[in-house]
């Protein structure tokens, strides 16, 4: 056998015993007659010994000759560790392997960084050689981690009745929102497949089948805007019932999500999972998905602003729609130089298109001091510090505009802010529901209502009357969506689906579509719906933000064995790349881009 034992299992309590070790040399080390291999695998490293007066000169300059990252098999005696030389940083530390035999499997060539290394190198040298990459214990545990998430999920699911069912990949392109996936059919020239955004359809189509309780480890694409947290192809763990309402699929997922902490996290939670409205997360937050681990809430000044001087207040404050808002940055202001709040002012004039942000500060008296203060009475400036519970130190920003500015704003700053004066435990994870979301929203570009969800979400019932109603109404009908948030995160959301026809096509109208139109996109979903459908709904998680949040990293790519740059490309192999005029040719398709000059 290439190993009788890995490189992570040996203790004290293997000492005497004989092993065979396979892996890649992790570090070697000549001290002076007694050479110290570690050797490492996924399991962990360790430490071997090679010493040239055991009369084996053939062994030891075979030693000689090693390098990081030579692939090795290594047999010897397991030994203690003299009294002094345990290595505590290593759970292997208490013994050592004497070897006795070494065979050099495979030679490496010096490597663009070690894996051990604690200098991480950039991230474009990292996905080029990401088989390299892969090999550092943190890439190992973030992986090992996401698996044993996936294996939580799956017997949890199994364990409540649920089938996995698999869905085409090659399907046939719908509006959901992002752009599809293109797959040229061969056989039907001039025709495509798309890639799924998600098996919603089809998770629904299993409803009306009769497999009332589907779940799925599915991939799914969107060809969109890249950033930190998403990529172009991505797994969900996607979930249908029949016969059920929120509160049921609610309880389902919250139970998940405690089995999860307990499981990988080794925490237990309290359930039920808190919950605010849409609503309340806008006007508390200005996200819904808001982060719950400080405060730093977002008040509304706009009544107060309607009764001062200062232009840039009370212009907005009067203005139709316009609202002026601020957060208190508890204990800060001495934090904060002119510079510093200067410099947040550009930041939200280049990230959100803000023209400028509001500040004051407390003094020690608990009066608002700042260059905007000589703009405001006495009056107004203590009814401003009484709306956000000001006091001494206290830093408060404001933001002035219509209400999605305000929002896109202040989340911006309330999130940067926390983080830069560490205002919460990175370890801790806050869960939360955030329900009743809008049906629809107002397109302005394309003068029109979009689905704030997806064109099957089912209203909830007491606004289903509005559907044929005026703007207004229109504008006010709720979803019976829910998504699940954790620390500022949307890790997963769904929604209770439309299962009546005459529903459904009401929906489609109002996006916009004739039932001519809705049949041709949707035909095979509609013709479904007047064949038995059920009550049914669902729920995806994003897992790869699910690992992301649990094992405490910043980057989804730093979940994901073989991930996407933010352009979508594979530095690693070179995809997307051209391909041969041949095959285009038996798809029939040319391409319009120009090569660029060899000159």
């Amino acid at each position: 056998m290439f190993r009788t034992k890995t490189c992570g299992e040996l203790r004290a309590a293997n000492v005497g015993e004989t092993v065979t070790l396979s892996g890649w040399v992790d570090s070697a080390r000549d001290h002076s007659g007694v050479f110290f291999v570690n050797i490492r695998d996924r399991y962990g490293k360790t430490q071997t010994v090679f010493n040239v007066a055991d009369g084996n000169p053939e062994l030891f300059e075979l030693v000689k000759t090693l390098h990081n990252e030579d692939v090795v098999q290594i047999e010897g005696e397991v030994l203690a560790r003299p009294e002094g030389l345990i290595n505590s940083d290593m759970p292997t530390g208490e013994i050592e392997v004497k070897a006795t035999k070494l065979v050099v499997l495979n030679r490496s060539e010096p490597v663009p960084f070690l894996p051990s290394a604690p200098e991480v190198p950039s991230e474009e040298m990292r996905l080029k050689y990401r088989y390299i990459d892969l090999r550092r214990p943190e890439m190992q545990r973030v992986l090992t981690l996401r698996h044993r998430i996936t294996k939580t999920l799956r017997d949890y699911f199994d364990e409540n009745g649920f089938l996995e069912v698999e869905t085409p990949i090659l399907g046939k392109s719908t509006p959901e929102g992002a752009r599809d996936y293109l797959v040229p059919s061969r056989v039907t020239q001039g025709s495509f497949y798309a890639l799924p955004q998600s098996p919603q359809l089809y998770k629904q189509l299993l409803m009306i089948a009769g497999y009332d309780r589907y779940v799925q480890v599915a991939r799914c694409f969107r060809d969109e805007d890249l950033r930190a947290d998403r990529q172009p192809e991505f797994t969900q763990l996607d979930v249908e019932m029949s016969f059920v309402d929120m509160e049921d699929i609610i309880d389902l997922i919250s139970k998940l999500v405690a089995r999860l902490m307990k499981d990988v996290k080794g925490q237990e939670i309290t359930l039920p999972i808190p919950r605010i409205t849409y609503d309340e997360a806008m006007e508390r937050f200005g996200h819904d998905a808001p982060d719950l681990r400080f405060g730093m809430e977002l008040k509304d000044v706009t009544e107060i602003a309607k009764t001062v001087d200062f232009k840039v207040f009370r212009s907005v404050a009067e203005s139709k729609g316009g609202r002026v808002r601020g957060i208190n940055v508890k204990n800060a202001a001495d934090k904060f130089s002119r510079k510093d709040i200067d410099g947040l002012t550009a930041w939200t004039a280049e990230q959100f298109g803000a023209k400028g942000i509001v500040w004051f500060k407390v003094d020690a008296e608990g009066k608002l001091t700042g260059s905007s203060a000589k703009n405001f009475s006495a009056e107004a400036l203590e009814a401003i510090g009484a709306k956000l519970e000001a006091e001494a130190n206290d830093l408060l920003l404001f933001s002035c505009g219509d209400f999605n500015l305000t929002c896109r704003v202040l989340n911006g700053l309330r999130r940067r802010l926390a983080a830069q004066l560490k205002l919460y435990d990175p370890d801790e994870m806050n869960f939360c529901w955030v329900v009743k979301f809008p049906m629809f929203d107002w397109d302005e570009e394309e003068n029109r209502w979009v689905a704030m969800h997806h064109p099957f979400t089912m209203p909830l019932v007491e606004d289903l009357p509005k559907l044929g109603g005026s703007d207004d109404e229109i504008r006010s009908i709720r979803a019976q969506a829910y998504d699940l948030v954790l620390n500022g995160f949307e890790a997963g959301g769904g929604t209770i689906r439309i299962h009546d026809s005459e529903v459904q096509n009401k929906v489609f109208g109002l996006l916009g579509m004739t039932r001519e139109q809705a049949k041709e996109q949707f035909g095979f979903l509609v013709d479904a719906l007047q064949f038995g459908a059920p009550p049914h709904g669902g729920l995806a998680l994003g897992l790869d933000r699910v690992v992301m949040l649990f094992a405490g990293v910043d980057n989804i790519r730093d979940c994901i064995a073989f991930p996407k740059t933010t352009k979508a490309s594979d530095l690693m192999t070179g995809a997307p790349a051209e391909v041969a005029p041949k095959q285009l040719a038996e798809l029939a398709i040319k391409t319009t881009v120009e090569k660029p000059s060899e000159n």
